[in-house]
């Protein structure tokens, strides 16, 4: 996948002369942000972040989905932070989708081209910078880590998309695949963070209906998906913010792949007390 092209928003306004009918919802089961709506005036800025904006597309909400956050990053050339992170605790995935990064973690310095991956364990000391001559465009996914007793914590993982050999899904005959980053089977981790790869004519065949939180950003490609009860046209760029239980399946029409970054909480209990669901629980005394 040496060719492989990653979508990334670019920002601005649209004209005055633009419909402002969009394709944008937010349901009690899902969200969905078009492509269309990453547009400058709904950008952030972050304590320590030099010449860095972004866009938060998905952030724990009571009631929905509650296990993560989610940022499309734009560092600016000689931007970036050496204090990225402010809350303990939390533990990152960066996949880079344009430009090139400068990662400093644990001391060392990698370089992340467009398709990079890297996991960052909570309480790491770690840094980013674009140090080139373009804007660098990456995913920052954010998660409390849950520690379990006696499994140790994961480590650092440092990779890329070009380099995973993506994972038929069975009976698919390739149509549907997965580049899974991290050993699914490997309970330190209670995240997951895939890049998934429907060739054209390639389908969800059923209605997924799960505890897992997903966020889906369309990388490449277009396809039709259902959502709950609805079918959604997606295409490259546009967010899928789905909540527990929320039913999905997916068709691919074509003419090309259908590619997109896929968050989901794996691998632990869920906890029981007067809050619910994978949040901090209070149980009475």
């Amino acid at each position: 996948m040496s060719d492989q092209t990653y979508f990334a928003p670019l920002g601005g306004l649209p004209p005055q002369t633009h419909l402002m009918t969009g394709r944008a919802v937010f349901t009690d089961a899902y969200a969905f942000i078009p492509r269309g709506v990453f547009s400058d005036i709904v950008t952030s800025l972050l304590p320590h972040w030099a010449h860095t904006k972004l866009w938060v597309i998905a952030r724990p909400m009571t009631g929905f989905s509650e296990t993560f956050s989610q940022y499309v990053m734009e560092v600016a050339p000689s931007g970036g932070s050496s204090r990225p992170e402010m809350q303990a605790g939390v533990q990152s995935v960066l996949f880079v989708t344009q430009g090139e990064m400068r990662l400093t973690l644990g001391g060392q310095t990698h370089i992340l081209q467009a398709g990079g991956y890297a996991y960052i364990p909570a309480g790491s000391d770690w840094a980013v910078h674009n140090r080139a001559a373009g804007p660098l465009r990456f995913h920052w996914i954010r998660k409390l880590y849950e520690p379990v007793e006696g499994i140790a914590p994961p480590q650092a993982l440092i990779t890329s998309d070009q380099a995973v050999t993506p994972i038929p899904m069975p009976d698919t005959n390739g149509a549907w695949a997965t580049s899974r980053f991290i050993d699914p089977t490997d309970l330190a981790h209670d995240m997951h963070v895939n890049v998934v790869t429907f060739q054209p004519g390639g389908t969800i065949p059923f209605e997924e209906t799960h505890v897992m939180e997903h966020g889906l950003y369309v990388l490449e490609g277009k396809a039709v998906y259902k959502l709950n009860k609805d079918w959604v046209e997606v295409e490259a760029g546009d967010f899928m913010w789905l909540r527990a239980y929320c039913p999905q399946a997916c068709y691919a029409a074509g003419p090309g792949p259908f590619r997109y970054l896929l968050y989901k909480d794996v691998n632990r209990h869920a906890k029981l007390g007067s809050l619910g669901g994978f949040g901090q629980a209070s149980v009475g005394k």
